[in-house]
């Protein structure tokens, strides 16, 4: 396997030990800066430039894309993805994971535990907004923070006012979080490498901080992880596009709360807590699944005119409950259910023979206008709104009138 590390710090200890475990395992590897790529875009030939010059064949790409470089980072392994190549992050899960706003968004749709959490803009918001999620003590976060900076705690609510003020006054954007007290000062940061987590560790905060990250000096502690903290990090990565992340989690008094979710997670720390190969395990990894680049479904799935991916929720008193897949009928709608989802359960490729419940919710490709057909009149949307003449009403007036002023 040739592999490329995208990475500007060759001489960091991470870049340094996959290069290493690559080599260990007989693979040709090179460490590519990011930032010395061209992209050329050309009618079915996406390609790329290295040093002005044109990039080599490679099997697999690892990106290892810092906060810094992130649009151009992604721009660089969304390339990679156009040229079927096979990368350990996409392109779409790495920006997911950069923005925590974002993050918790995704997140917050899936019945995975995460801190209650508001965002707002307008200084009015704020009290309001602290109430929603318990009072204070609150933290603070900037939505690109890392390592630690940009997490604040506010032990009061006019504590609170004023560092978000200030923060917004600097145009920074703000977090307001939930403060779990009962893990105050430390979290556990879970290594997920495809769908297993191969390492886990509890960051212990030392003296007053609250913030556990080892960069701030927190000491760490090898955790031989619950099977519920194992799946909601499993879970979260590959909900958020990932193969290779670390997981940062709080033990909550009603189970794993997910905080972060690193997709250039750190191996220093991790490898020398629990003195486990864990570059290798990611190596590894990768060589076994370099046939399987990574597809945008919805780009390949949507090219035919007239079919497309839509989920279908199946409500109580819904026509399905009770019936197989195959005795819903929707094969012979030419509509085939990719995934269900019930509660926190997911099913991929769903058999013909599984019994649809009231609740379930299913992914599916087939005709658009058929599913559409499908989903309850009180949700459904209108996707082909018909352009009707202009009304004559006051404003629209002025554009009928041709008064380039009274339009203006």
């Amino acid at each position: 396997m040739k592999l490329g590390i995208l990475s500007r710090s060759i001489r960091c200890y991470s870049t340094r030990r996959l290069r290493e475990a690559a080599i260990q395992r007989g693979h040709k590897v090179k460490v590519l800066d990011t930032l010395k790529f061209a992209i050329d875009l050309k009618p079915a030939e996406p390609d790329l430039f290295f040093r002005g010059k044109h990039l080599s064949e490679y099997d697999a790409v690892l990106p290892r894309i810092g906060a810094s470089i992130t649009q151009f980072g992604t721009a660089v392994v969304r390339q990679f993805e156009q040229m079927d190549i096979f990368t350990t992050n996409s392109s779409a899960g790495i920006s997911n994971s950069r923005d925590k706003l974002r993050s918790l968004q995704i997140l917050s749709r899936h019945q995975i535990g995460i801190p209650e959490t508001t965002f707002v803009r307008d200084k009015r918001d704020v009290l309001p907004a602290i109430e929603r999620v318990g009072g204070a003590p609150v933290i603070i976060k900037l939505l690109e923070g890392t390592q630690g900076i940009g997490v604040l705690l506010a032990e009061s609510v006019k504590a609170a006012e004023a560092i978000v003020e200030l923060l917004q006054s600097q145009k920074q954007n703000v977090l307001i979080q939930k403060f779990v007290a009962e893990s105050k000062g430390k979290d556990i940061r879970a290594f997920v490498v495809g769908d297993q987590v191969v390492g886990a560790m509890r960051r212990v905060a030392q003296g007053q901080e609250f913030r556990s990250n080892v960069h701030r000096g927190g000491v760490t502690e090898p955790v031989d992880l619950p099977e519920e903290y194992r799946d909601a990090a499993i879970r979260t990565t590959q909900i958020m596009g990932l193969r290779v992340a670390g997981v940062d989690m709080l033990e909550g008094k009603d189970g794993p709360q997910i905080m972060e979710v690193n997709s250039s997670p750190g191996l220093e720390g991790i490898e020398h807590c629990l003195q486990l190969d864990i570059a290798g395990s990611i190596i590894d990894y990768i060589a076994a699944q370099v046939d399987f680049p990574e597809i945008d479904l919805r780009q390949r799935l949507t090219v035919s005119r007239g079919y497309g991916v839509a989920e279908i929720h199946v409500p109580e008193g819904s026509e399905f409950v009770d019936k197989t897949i195959q005795a819903s009928g929707l094969r012979e709608k030419d509509i085939n259910a990719l995934t269900l989802y019930r509660g926190s359960s997911v099913i991929p490729n769903p058999r013909a023979d599984r019994v649809l419940m009231a609740g379930d919710r299913l992914l599916c490709f087939g005709k658009l206008e058929l599913m559409r057909g499908l989903i309850p009149k009180k949700t459904r949307r209108i996707r082909k709104p018909k352009v009707r003449d202009l009304p004559d009403l006051p404003v629209a007036h002025e554009a009928m009138t041709n008064d380039p002023e009274a339009a203006q």
